[in-house]
């Protein structure tokens, strides 16, 4: 298997149960991990472009309000398969402000496999 990974994506996304957080937008960061197939890569065709990681995250923020992060990393880990080369998604998002200034982030961390 190839891991194919994108660290540190940060995204604008109205996001959160609370009160205080609907109608603004608060930062993300976001980590993807990808195993996809290791044969026969040579070209950018031959593999999954770690751009649409950037690209599905943005599309999922656009789509209006979400309530929890886990509703958004799971959306994001399933937009990740959609490329039937990606065998496992591993999706891991902080909400930096979620408890600020007491901890650096709060998120959360899922898998979803292909089966």
């Amino acid at each position: 298997m190839t891991k194919i990974f994108v660290t540190g994506l940060k995204v604008e996304a109205e996001i959160g149960v609370y009160a205080h957080e609907k109608g603004r937008a608060q930062p993300l960061i976001v980590d993807v991990e990808l195993d996809v197939p290791a044969a026969g890569i040579e070209r950018l065709a031959d593999t999954v472009n770690y751009e649409m990681v950037g690209e599905a995250a943005r599309a999922i923020v656009a789509e209006g309000h979400i309530g929890l992060v886990e509703a958004f990393a799971e959306r994001l880990a399933r937009a990740c398969l959609e490329d039937s080369r990606v065998m496992r998604a591993r999706v891991r998002v902080e909400k930096p402000l979620a408890l600020a200034p007491h901890a650096a982030a709060a998120g959360v961390e899922i898998t979803v496999v292909r089966g």
